[in-house]
């Protein structure tokens, strides 16, 4: 099982990068990447797929949100997504390849793999072997993870040598609609860890007090925790979490 970087667990990692579009940095672009590694921070971003099988840097499912434009991500070429400007920016969504080559090895890159199923079911692969292809030969601190346990199983076929973890959640039936009651309650239990080869967590901050996380901590799993926004959350959370993935304010980076 591959080892995270050091560097992961004394980084704070800026969620979506260290976005503000206030100041012209939409999250997950380039903008905000360049800013988070001026700040010297950590990069948590997304990967969606293109309509021809390209790992591409995005949050949502949908478009309007945070495009210039409407409907799926799914549904547009690699090239059209390029030319959609993100809304309070002056860039279009690029490609995982294109935030490899802007990184370059500089920071700490935590890459998470959107759910390609719909509920966390096995039919997912795709995403993940684009993803795999990008990072081929890419030096620096770089970890994958998912909500999604089959996607993080497919992480540890394509990719064996890059760390992995899963990104857990207290989830609530009103939070995860979508979900069946035991789908939930399996994921609640994290049950899949030891099985897909993780080393990390990153679980919801609101429920960090679960003993399941407590129990994969003493068992040497690192604890990460998303999404902090201020410094008393942070402070609060580092109780039990040895990093954060944080927005809305300047994380300090701890001394060495």
């Amino acid at each position: 099982m591959p080892k995270l970087d050091p560097r992961f667990v004394s980084t704070p990692l800026a969620h979506r990068a260290l976005h503000d579009v206030k100041d012209g940095r939409p999250e997950n672009s380039r903008a905000a990447i360049r800013a988070a590694i001026d700040h010297g921070y950590g990069i948590e971003i997304d990967l969606q797929l293109s309509a021809d099988g390209v790992a591409m840097v995005f949050h949502d499912y949908q478009l309007e949100r945070l495009a210039e434009a409407k409907g799926a991500v799914r549904q547009r070429t690699a090239a059209e997504l390029g030319d959609i400007p993100l809304k309070g920016g002056d860039e279009g969504i690029p490609t995982f390849a294109e935030v490899l080559d802007l990184v370059a090895g500089r920071v700490p890159l935590l890459v998470e793999i959107k759910d390609q199923d719909g509920v966390m079911g096995p039919n997912v692969g795709v995403l993940e072997e684009a993803a795999a292809r990008d990072v081929e030969g890419y030096n620096g601190p770089l970890a994958f993870m998912s909500f999604n346990p089959h996607s993080v199983a497919k992480l540890a076929e394509y990719s064996p040598d890059v760390p992995r973890g899963i990104v857990t959640d207290g989830y609530s039936a009103e939070d995860w609609l979508l979900l069946k009651p035991e789908t939930r309650e399996k994921l609640r239990g994290v049950q899949d860890y030891e099985r897909v080869g993780a080393c990390f967590i990153s679980h919801q901050v609101s429920d960090l007090g679960r003993d399941r996380v407590a129990e994969l901590k003493a068992s040497g799993a690192h604890v990460f925790t998303w999404t902090i926004r201020s410094p008393e959350q942070e402070a609060q959370a580092r109780e039990v979490a040895e990093n954060v993935t944080f927005e809305g304010y300047l994380a300090e980076i701890p001394a060495a």
